[in-house]
């Protein structure tokens, strides 16, 4: 999906070492919000393409439609004041819920950058990878999450001429998420149905599915490490049987989702 020109695009600086025997060296990289977590609207003017957990079926009226009509805007000041996404040199902090000028926000989702427009990919055969999380104010029943998921490192941008990996786009995982607004370009509208307990969030019939590798899933009590394998070897859009959604046909799809 294309990008707006409201707000331009400031990606958070952070930084991270890479170590050998001989010692470290630190790494300048910046993170990116997940583009389901940014403002959708019309191209041209400031007319919402998608408010709630509904799109506006005048603009939308079908997929090609609003691929054409509606593009996702910058973040610039938005990750701090609207996100809660707060970095400062080799630290990283998210705000589960935030108060926005606009509106009230609910979790996030970062990546971290390579550069300004190529998600980092990592290479760790026979590497180790090392984390702190501070998860003292993480409590009981929420999932806080630091994983790999196999997404094209330019988020798509080559091969749907979308706006890619700068504004967060081309996410995947093992679960073939139906959430997201956009997949391969798309405007995920078809048979789009509003979430019954998420003001925010809906499902279209479109996943995205990819392998995912959860190292580290927990809060202050519990915590997980799960590997979910998929039979697909890159971002996969996904329909029916092959998304394995939940029932008679959850392992039939194309990734393990239980893992």
């Amino acid at each position: 999906q294309q990008a707006g020109q409201q707000t331009p695009e400031n990606h958070p600086k952070l930084s991270y070492s890479e170590c050998t025997s001989s010692g470290c060296q630190s790494k300048n990289g910046e993170v990116v919000i997940d583009s389901n977590w940014r403002w959708t609207h019309k191209s041209g003017d400031t007319t919402n393409c998608y408010t709630g957990n509904e799109w506006d079926k005048t603009i939308c009226p079908d997929e090609a439609s609003c691929s054409q009509a509606c593009v996702v805007e910058g973040a610039d000041s938005d990750y701090t004041s609207t996100y809660g996404v707060n970095a400062q040199g080799n630290k990283l902090s998210l705000g589960f819920v935030t108060q926005g000028p606009y509106s009230k926000n609910v979790g996030s989702r970062t990546y971290l950058m390579d550069s300004e427009d190529k998600y980092k990919m990592f290479k760790l055969k026979n590497r180790e990878f090392t984390y702190t999380v501070d998860d003292s104010e993480l409590d009981c029943g929420l999932n806080g999450a630091l994983y790999f998921v196999a997404m094209d490192e330019d988020g798509g941008a080559s091969k749907y001429g979308n706006a890619g990996a700068k504004l967060g786009l081309g996410y995947c995982d093992a679960q073939c998420p139906h959430d997201l607004k956009w997949i391969n370009g798309k405007a995920n509208v078809v048979d789009w149905k509003p979430s019954e307990t998420d003001v925010n969030a809906g499902t279209g019939k479109y996943g995205s599915c990819c392998t995912e590798i959860d190292i580290w899933e927990a809060n202050k009590i519990s915590t997980a490490y799960t590997m979910h394998a998929c039979s697909v070897d890159s971002q996969t859009r996904c329909s029916g049987t092959d998304c394995g959604d939940n029932g008679p046909d959850r392992f039939k799809g194309s990734c393990d989702k239980n893992g």
